[in-house]
């Protein structure tokens, strides 16, 4: 009877902690990313450069300095060079425009070599990672390469000072399946701690959502 007393205690105990521990970590979606390492091992690029709007070009034409320019995407899109008006940018790589600008000159002059460079990037919002909340400086930061949470975070200014770290959220678009996933993030951890299991790996188009703290 002693011996069944006692199993029934420990069942009743580890029943507690499982309860404290549900509590504990009250708000989590219990959805975790892999660590990812500090330094990456290659420099491998990913998916080819997409315009996006308010992106800065610099178009060159050989033979023809006078038909390129230096030009800001606008909001709605376009760009216009001389010779050329309302020409759509957003959506292209830098040769698929320089191919359609290629295109377009073939009007005026024989067989243009034509270039396209982006000085200032901005990206798509797919190419995008967003950072909101509790933050030094909310921001779009354009993605990269083996961008990792950390990079992220020195580029927003870290947390701020009301800033619950450890319940902030990532949120991820299946590209494939179009549907939304939340993953837990502990920033707090790996800025004032210096957990690097709490540095995952980023992906283009992710959202960083930072609550600031209730007390």
């Amino acid at each position: 009877m002693r011996a069944l007393a006692q199993s029934k205690l420990a069942l009743a105990i580890g029943a507690c902690a499982l309860a404290l521990g549900g509590c504990a970590t009250g708000g989590s979606s219990g959805n975790t990313l892999p660590p990812a390492t500090f330094v990456g091992n290659d420099a491998a690029v990913t998916d080819k450069y997409i315009i996006g709007a308010l992106d800065t070009l610099t178009i060159f034409v050989w033979r023809n300095p006078e038909l390129g320019a230096k030009v800001q995407v606008r909001p709605d899109g376009r760009i216009t060079t001389p010779l050329i008006t309302d020409m759509q940018a957003v959506g292209k790589t830098p040769a698929e425009l320089a191919d359609d600008i290629k295109a377009a000159l073939v009007e005026y002059i024989e067989d243009p070599l034509v270039s396209v460079m982006v000085d200032n990037f901005q990206g798509t919002f797919g190419q995008q990672i967003r950072i909101v909340g509790a933050t030094e400086k909310p921001a779009s930061i354009p993605y990269r390469a083996n961008m990792t949470l950390l990079d992220a975070m020195i580029a927003v200014g870290g947390l701020s000072e009301y800033a619950a770290g450890d319940k902030a959220r990532l949120v991820r678009q299946d590209p494939s399946t179009g549907r939304q996933k939340e993953y837990d993030l502990e920033i707090a951890s790996l800025l004032k701690r210096g957990d690097t299991r709490a540095n995952v790996r980023l992906e283009p188009g992710d959202v960083i959502i930072i609550p600031e703290s209730m007390f």
